[in-house]
C-alpha cells in the first residue's frame, strides 16, 4: 500500500488539499495530513477549520511514496522544515507534487532546475530554473505540478495514477464522474 503527506499552512487552498486527500483515499492511498503550523488544526484560505493527522515534525523522518503541497499561499514556500525535506526527498529521487502557489516551495528549493512545471497564473517568476509548461498538470521525472483549484480533480487523479496505476486511477475517476474525454 502506497503512502502520501500533506503538508497545511494556514491559508491553503481547501480543495486542492481536501480532494486530493479525497481521490487518492479513495484509491486505496494511505494520506497523512500534517500541520505546518504550531498546532493540529490549520485554517484554510477560506476561514474553514481543519485537524491535520499529525504535526510537521511527527511524519518528517517518515519514509513516504510521495510528497504532496497544497496551494492557497506563497507561505509554505517559506517553512524552513518543509524545505529541508522537499530537498531530501528530491535528492533521493522520491515523488513531490505541489499545485497552485506550492510548486514556489519547490522553486525556492532548487528542484525545478531544468523541469517542466506550472502553478497558478502570475506566480511563473517563483519557478526557478523550471521550462514553463502548457498542460494544466506537468510531470516531468519525480515532480508533478498543476495551475490550480479546478484542475485539483486531475491533479490528485495523475497522483493516483502514478501511485496506483492507471486502473485505479480510471476506477476513482469513473466514480467520481468524471467522463473519460478529461481524463486524458
Amino acid at each position: 500500500m502506497k503512502t502520501a503527506a500533506i503538508f497545511l499552512i494556514d491559508g491553503f487552498e481547501e480543495t486542492e488539499a481536501l480532494t486530493t486527500v479525497d481521490i487518492l483515499r479513495r484509491g486505496g492511498v494511505v494520506v497523512t495530513t500534517a500541520s505546518l503550523m504550531h498546532t493540529q488544526e490549520v485554517t484554510s484560505k477560506n476561514k474553514i477549520p481543519v485537524r491535520a493527522d499529525a504535526m510537521f515534525d511527527e511524519v518528517k523522518g517518515h519514509n513516504f511514496d510521495m510528497i504532496i503541497l497544497p496551494g492557497g499561499t506563497l507561505a509554505i514556500k517559506d517553512h524552513e522544515g518543509l524545505q529541508e525535506l522537499v530537498k531530501k526527498y528530491h535528492a533521493e529521487g522520491k515523488l513531490i507534487a505541489a499545485i497552485c502557489a506550492a510548486p514556489a516551495a519547490l522553486g525556492k528549493a532548487g528542484v525545478l532546475a531544468g523541469k517542466t512545471a506550472v502553478c497558478y497564473p502570475g506566480l511563473e517568476s517563483h519557478l526557478t530554473g523550471a521550462k514553463i509548461g502548457t498542460h494544466i498538470v506537468e510531470t516531468d521525472g519525480n515532480i508533478t505540478t498543476a495551475k490550480g483549484p479546478a484542475v485539483t480533480p486531475f491533479f490528485a487523479l495523475k497522483l493516483l495514477e502514478i501511485l496506483e496505476g492507471k486502473a485505479m486511477s480510471d476506477e476513482v475517476a469513473e466514480g467520481f464522474l468524471i467522463p473519460m474525454v478529461y481524463r486524458g
